[in-house]
């Protein structure tokens, strides 16, 4: 089995559904006293949070590539980057650290394209749905993609920033998602992306009119997966 190297913290809330995934697909496939072989390093997320105000990707990079290479350095054996939003600066991992490298959008197109989707939702922090880096892996796989009004964008990043990463869970943002969602799917959208590993503390598919696609269990499981391949 190898061992999966963790880029984690943003928010730890989210970090432990992976913690949580990776062990049970590991056991579920394996039996018996099986656990993910797995090293988590957590970032300081206020670090992550000034990086978000100020803008500063660079500095974005560096703090998560020095994650990367102390990963590697513990005997990693492939990366996953636990959230999504910071993906913005994978290619900067990928470049500095010679490990393989789970990218949390590709493994999302993946799942979308066995199920047929060719038009999907995609929620998850403002920079996430406005800008290009998540939506082009998508596109580039021919998957038509769509973000919720401008009004809404705010609301849904609001509702990240201010309750999901600190554990609230509201029932009326609960509702807010719901009718956002329900949104999407009059625009013609036949699934919808939790692009934010957060999401999936608020919505699952019972509160959903669309198919949902968490991306937190999603990443969680495709690593496990990728760990038991010889």
């Amino acid at each position: 089995m190898k061992t999966i190297g963790v880029i984690g913290g943003m928010s730890w809330e989210s970090t432990t559904t992976y913690y949580l995934e990776l062990n049970r697909y590991i056991n579920q496939k394996l039996g018996g006293y099986y656990s993910a072989k797995c090293i988590l390093y957590n970032v300081q997320y206020q670090d992550i949070k000034d990086v978000h105000k100020n803008g500063d990707w660079d500095r974005a990079g560096e703090i998560l590539v020095e994650a990367a290479l102390s990963l590697k350095a513990s005997g990693a054996d492939f990366i996953i980057l636990a959230t999504n939003t910071m993906h913005i600066v994978a290619p900067r991992i990928k470049e500095a650290v010679d490990l393989p490298f789970l990218h949390i959008a590709e493994v999302t197109a993946d799942r979308l394209l066995r199920d047929n989707i060719n038009t999907v939702a995609l929620l998850g922090t403002r920079f996430t749905m406005e800008k290009d880096f998540y939506k082009k892996v998508l596109v580039n796989q021919g998957i038509n993609v769509l973000i919720p009004e401008k009004d809404q964008i705010e609301k849904i990043h609001e509702i990240i920033n201010k309750e999901l990463i600190l554990g609230r869970v509201e029932s009326s943002s609960r509702e807010c998602f719901k009718n956002i969602i329900l949104s999407l799917q009059k625009r013609s959208a036949q699934g919808v992306i939790l692009g934010c590993t957060e999401i999936g503390l608020l919505i699952r598919q019972e509160d959903s009119v669309l198919p949902v696609y968490d991306t937190a269990l999603l990443h969680a499981d495709a690593a496990a997966d990728y760990a038991l391949k010889d």
